[in-house]
């Protein structure tokens, strides 16, 4: 096995802070969050407007912010501005500026290694942000802790990009490590979900991070994520 980073050692990995990701993609359209999620964003918040005062989206590794600041834009088109409110993190701050005003919208640089929050939100999104992450369980865990009763998180995950110690965890094995937590997996989209507020504990211990995967099914260098895992 090849020498294992540290999430702060991570950090300064060009794979982890690769621009190419999230920087020109767009809230709808043919490069867009709702092609890549198979939800569009715009029309789940709007929905929950009706029936709650405050409606939040939390978008990690939102990149240049693009997606977000189109959203934001619609938002106010439409007078929803005022109950949605928008939350785009991202490692690297190369966001786009934000013109609009009397805006809900927040762009903030941090680590999601170590950010965190008391907010619950209505949608979390991860737009092929966890494939450059570190310990990929525990941001997966945080996310859904985040949520409200009936929130959604929804985010990319290459499963061959989730590595034991010992090398011999097979893919059939991962989705049923995931499904046992609640967590859906869509080997086809490459999609993870889960649905509403939850404890999550996976049985296992984060060991390490290697930015040599090479490319993972987007084509780019992606972050190997290395666990100890429990045997029964």
């Amino acid at each position: 096995m090849e020498p294992l980073l540290t999430n702060e050692e991570l950090e300064w990995s060009d794979v982890a802070a690769n621009c190419r990701m999230n920087r020109e993609r767009e809230i709808t359209g043919t490069n867009s969050y709702t092609a890549d999620l198979k939800l569009n964003p715009l029309e789940f918040l709007t929905a929950r407007c009706g029936s709650r005062k405050t409606v939040r989206w939390l978008d990690l590794c939102c990149g240049s912010g693009r997606a977000l600041i189109q959203a934001n834009e619609y938002f106010q088109r439409q007078k929803l501005n005022h109950q949605i409110s928008i939350l785009g993190i991202d490692l690297v701050d190369l966001f786009l500026p934000v013109t609009a005003k009397d805006t809900s919208l927040q762009l903030e640089t941090a680590s999601l290694h170590t950010w965190r929050t008391r907010k619950k939100f209505d949608l979390i999104t991860c737009v092929h942000g966890l494939h450059y992450v570190g310990d990929k369980l525990k941001l997966i865990a945080n996310a859904v802790n985040w949520l409200k009763d009936d929130g959604l998180f929804i985010a990319h995950l290459d499963l061959d990009n989730l590595q034991s110690s010992d090398g011999k965890w097979k893919t059939k094995e991962k989705r049923e490590f995931l499904k046992r937590q609640n967590v859906d997996f869509d080997p086809r989209s490459h999609l993870l979900s889960c649905q509403g507020c939850q404890q999550i504990s996976f049985p296992c211990e984060y060991i390490g991070a290697s930015d040599q995967a090479g490319p993972n099914f987007t084509g780019q260098p992606a972050v190997n994520s290395v666990y100890e895992l429990t045997r029964d």
